[in-house]
């Protein structure tokens, strides 16, 4: 269920020169799970701009977003206090509920900020995440940090060797010997693919897509699985290993 609102920016700012931290006060019961989304209306566009939860808490959402097009060029000049229309709770996130003790967590790029939350969750319940961050270069990496202080195993790689494992987040479990009985992951298609090839755990795997909606209304986002035609923003984006058509 998902529930539209006005929250109030409470910061926004830059984690590199692309990438951006924003704040926002207001309702967040509805959403219920780590890789959940919002969508964000912006003034003068047709479209809200979906964007992955990082945290959230009782009172506040944190979004992490890179500046890639004129609506994020445009969040980028807000300033705190403004106000957004925003439609919140949307999608289905990552599960928990399995008997997981040692899940590997892999985010690459605009894909890490979902991996936060979960990763938090994760360690509420009792469990032992590993953690793999993706990116091309050192200039790139945000929230390496933020996971080193929640204390848990966190690897680096880089598609040019700057920081970390010199190669791809596979080159990471490959190098490491990586022992996980788990698999969440968030990014760009050919590393989710490569993941899939690459490991035989159980896995959830959260899509990145166009959206038009974001509540599974306009059907732009459909996409074949194992058990038939799926809407990436309401029933995904995340979906689980067994259901995927590559």
């Amino acid at each position: 269920m998902y529930k539209k609102g006005i929250y109030t920016i409470k910061s926004n700012t830059p984690l590199t020169p692309v990438v951006y931290r924003m704040v926002l006060e207001g309702d967040t019961q509805y959403i219920t799970r780590s890789g959940q989304f919002i969508n964000i209306e912006l003034a003068g566009k047709y479209l809200r701009r979906p964007i992955s939860v990082c945290d959230y808490d009782e009172k506040t959402i944190t979004i992490i977003y890179k500046v890639v097009g004129r609506g994020t060029e445009q969040m980028k000049t807000m300033e705190a206090g403004e106000q957004l229309d925003i439609l919140t709770g949307l999608g289905n996130g990552f599960s928990t509920e399995n008997g997981a003790r040692r899940p590997l967590l892999v985010g690459g790029g605009v894909g890490v900020p979902p991996m936060y939350n979960l990763c938090r969750r994760l360690l509420g319940e009792g469990k032992s995440p590993i953690v793999i961050l993706g990116f091309n270069t050192a200039e790139e990496i945000f929230y390496a940090e933020e996971f080193r202080a929640l204390g848990v195993e966190t690897y680096i790689s880089t598609a040019d060797g700057t920081v970390g494992t010199k190669g791809f987040v596979t080159d990471v479990i490959r190098e490491q010997a990586l022992d996980f009985d788990y698999l969440y992951t968030c990014g760009p298609l050919p590393m989710l693919k490569a993941l899939y090839d690459a490991t035989s755990v159980d896995a959830e795997f959260s899509f990145e897509e166009r959206m038009g909606c974001g509540f599974g209304a306009c059907m732009g986002c459909s996409c074949k699985t194992k058990y038939g035609n799926k809407r990436i923003c309401k029933d995904g984006p995340v979906l689980k290993r067994e259901e995927i058509i590559w």
